[in-house]
């Protein structure tokens, strides 16, 4: 038996036995607990307010001004012309062409890209660790190549005369070539010059670099998902299309909610890639990008025109990102 009679004074000792001693209090920082969030978030909402919220509001103002060479210079300052420069755009036919072009390159770029992207994360979900990484770098050196290169690339594919796509064209039979595209005979052919055949290889080079990102954002996703829930459908005799329909979609809506909305807002403005395939001399090629960047800067510059479509294009993004997000959550109501 210990002795505590000679041990010093709280050695030993305890009147709540098993417990610690409580720490002192630490100096309060003098604000407010629910405040401590949001004085956390200002660094980042400056950054995002000097990087896009004082131009987003600069474009604004430039499409109620007229902008042109002699305002530039400084040698007249910009004046107010009201809704003239949304009245000029909507009054001239390129720009309801190129709204044409814009939303229909959409519609069919974003499906593919999604259903090509899926398929690809679905399969790497399947290979082993290996193999799945080696795919993974693979696709994703599409994703990194720069826009501007992408079309590049793309256009050396599809140049008339050394092009890689004419020369592969022409090894088909003559009758396989006939009876798929009615032509046996590709010298030549000029891709790059109708808009239509522009905006078919836009497709490819848009989907082309846009498909990795979707794959392995959906190959994350997939992740997450119980094997539980696989191997029960498995034992119950599911197909993979309803185990996908059922199972994997249903639980990957967030991601696909995501990946919808910024593959919209990437395809709708795609610029860089049309730039470098048509140019700027192919106006029925234009979409909102192209005809909002050659009204601003194309001899005469007209910086209001210009900034005015622009502003059309981000309220036209912004009710299309809207109305889909909106059915969202509806079907997650329901």
């Amino acid at each position: 038996m210990t002795d505590t009679s000679t041990l010093p004074r709280g050695e030993g000792r305890s009147s709540t036995p098993g417990r610690r001693r409580a720490r002192p209090p630490q100096k309060a920082s003098g604000l407010p607990a629910w405040s401590i969030p949001y004085v956390l978030l200002i660094p980042g909402l400056l950054v995002i307010a000097a990087l896009l919220l004082y131009p987003l509001v600069q474009m604004v103002i430039i499409a109620f001004q007229k902008v042109g060479l002699v305002q530039i210079s400084g040698r007249r300052p910009a004046t107010w012309v009201g809704f003239d420069n949304f009245t000029s755009i909507l009054e001239n036919d390129i720009f309801w062409s190129a709204l044409r072009n814009t939303v229909v390159f959409a519609v069919l770029a974003v499906p593919l890209t999604l259903i090509l992207g899926t398929a690809v994360g679905v399969l790497l979900q399947k290979l082993g660790r290996k193999m799945s990484l080696f795919v993974i770098i693979g696709i994703m050196f599409a994703w990194a190549v720069p826009p501007v290169a992408q079309g590049v690339i793309w256009r050396w594919l599809f140049d008339a005369e050394a092009g890689i796509i004419n020369w592969a064209l022409n090894l088909l039979p003559d009758w396989l070539s006939s009876l798929l595209f009615g032509r046996s005979d590709w010298t030549g052919e000029p891709w790059l010059n109708d808009a239509w055949s522009i905006y078919m290889v836009l497709i490819v080079c848009v989907v082309w670099a846009g498909f990795p990102f979707v794959a392995v954002s959906v190959l994350a996703g997939l992740k997450g998902v119980p094997a539980e829930l696989y191997e029960a459908a498995k034992v119950d005799g599911s197909t993979p299309w309803r185990t996908f329909r059922k199972i994997t979609f249903p639980l990957l809506k967030p991601v696909f909610a995501v990946l919808t909305v910024l593959s919209i807002i990437w395809d709708f403005k795609v610029f860089s890639q049309l730039f470098v395939l048509a140019g700027t001399n192919n106006r029925e090629a234009y979409n909102l990008s192209m005809f909002a960047v050659t009204e601003a800067f194309k001899a005469p510059p007209k910086m209001g025109s210009g900034a005015a479509i622009a502003v059309v294009l981000t309220v036209i993004l912004l009710i299309v990102t809207a109305a889909y997000i909106r059915q969202m959550f509806k079907q997650e109501e329901v």
